[in-house]
């Protein structure tokens, strides 16, 4: 079973889907990048549901922060870029020092910021490829709720605000119970 980062590190080494995104998402060389969200989430909870197919993905989301290059454009071409590296990849290419106007809160200060700032806590994960080729985890909400397949929001989307709307939206969409069993959703209000 999972129980550590290195558990979960150790899952995504043994992935060569995986390890091949990874690979391909460092080629970039971007500034301050990570494979994050549904891509590390839903490799945990399968594992932990004993699936011995892939959850199927709509996007792979690569995140980086770059405050002086800020045009989607920019993100569509790297998308390209990443999609001639491994076309049957649905990739998801965004700019995080430009993402917070899309939530309606402060700019963010990192992809790691940003990261601590999805909607849920069991989302708020990414991964990439140090210089040596090690697997780098990042959990700014910490490892529990994915471990234990809660779905929580993070402390910004847990307010009575807009942003509650947005993680009660989010979780109806997304139909996790439907796809793992075990997920203990908490609604606010």
């Amino acid at each position: 079973m999972l129980k550590t980062e290195a558990d979960i590190i150790e899952i995504i080494k043994e992935d060569p889907w995986m390890m091949e995104i990874l690979h391909a998402a460092k080629t970039l060389q971007l500034p301050d990048w990570w494979v994050c969200a549904g891509f590390v989430r839903s490799k945990i909870w399968d594992v932990l549901h004993g699936f011995q197919k892939r959850t199927s993905l709509q996007d792979v989301d690569f995140i980086y922060f770059d405050p002086l290059l800020i045009d989607e454009v920019i993100e569509k071409k790297l998308e390209k870029e990443l999609t001639m590296l491994l076309p049957t990849v649905p990739w998801s290419v965004k700019n995080e020092a430009r993402m917070h106007t899309v939530n309606k809160i402060p700019p963010y200060t990192s992809a790691i910021d940003a990261i601590s700032k999805f909607p849920e806590t069991a989302t708020a994960l990414g991964v990439k490829l140090n210089n040596e080729n090690q697997i780098v985890l990042v959990a700014p909400c910490g490892l529990d709720d994915v471990l234990n397949v809660k779905v929580r929001p993070t402390p910004y989307f847990s307010k009575e605000t807009e942003g509650a709307n947005i993680y009660e939206e989010k979780i109806i969409k997304k139909n996790w119970k439907e796809r793992w069993f075990k997920a203990d959703i908490q609604h606010i209000g």
